[in-house]
């Protein structure tokens, strides 16, 4: 017999997005170090969960296409990291 639990909070399993429609975002470096040119995409939709990460549909005004990437591979624009330690 399955009993359910009065006034039993819902599950919040599901990570949300961070970024938000329209925001700038860049790709994390790889090798974890900055890139010269980190080439900038705007956040075009968001989309559903994959392997524990949140998805977006990202594009550069520099390509003619769109990309779709998970959360962990963006980082904002903004990035004070980014920002104040240029590349040499």
């Amino acid at each position: 017999m399955i009993r359910f639990q009065q006034n039993a909070r819902p599950r919040n399993d599901t990570p949300s997005h961070l970024f938000a429609i329209g925001q700038t975002v860049r790709m994390k470096s790889r090798t974890g170090l900055v890139q010269k040119t980190a080439e900038l995409f705007e956040i075009k939709s968001r989309l559903p969960v994959k392997d524990g990460s949140p998805q977006y549909r990202i594009r550069s005004e520099q390509e003619t296409h769109e990309r779709v990437t998970t959360e962990d591979n963006l980082e904002p624009a903004d990035n004070p990291a980014v920002a104040n330690n240029p590349a040499v």
